[in-house]
């Protein structure tokens, strides 16, 4: 595994409007996020920092898909994410409440 950190600005390395729970949504899916770029360089790297500006309109499902979707579908574990994964938006400091959230409640139903 690396050790440097891998920073993912979601806007210039996925899509500059992300949006919905699954493909069928749209191109630019939580899911499509998840399986393509999120879980696979936590699995590479050790840190992970997802910068979130650029957008903001990223919704619930968007969030709870791409970021509860690593516990639910993707096998890492709340104490995995806690330590490997941090994300920030400089403009919407909620965002990260919402993301954190996410996790949590994904966290509790695999309990």
């Amino acid at each position: 595994m690396n050790s440097e950190p891998y920073i993912i600005t979601i806007v210039k390395d996925f899509n500059v409007a992300p949006y919905g729970r699954y493909p069928v949504d749209g191109p630019a899916s939580g899911e499509e996020f998840r399986k393509t770029l999120l879980a696979p360089k936590l699995r590479e790297y050790d840190r992970v920092h997802v910068v979130l500006d650029g957008y903001n309109r990223y919704g619930r499902s968007f969030l709870d898909e791409a970021f509860g979707g690593l516990i639910r579908e993707e096998g890492f574990t709340g104490e995995d994410l806690r330590r490997k994964l941090t994300y920030s938006h400089s403009l919407i400091k909620s965002m990260n409440n919402v993301i954190a959230e996410r996790i949590e409640a994904a966290e509790k139903a695999q309990q």
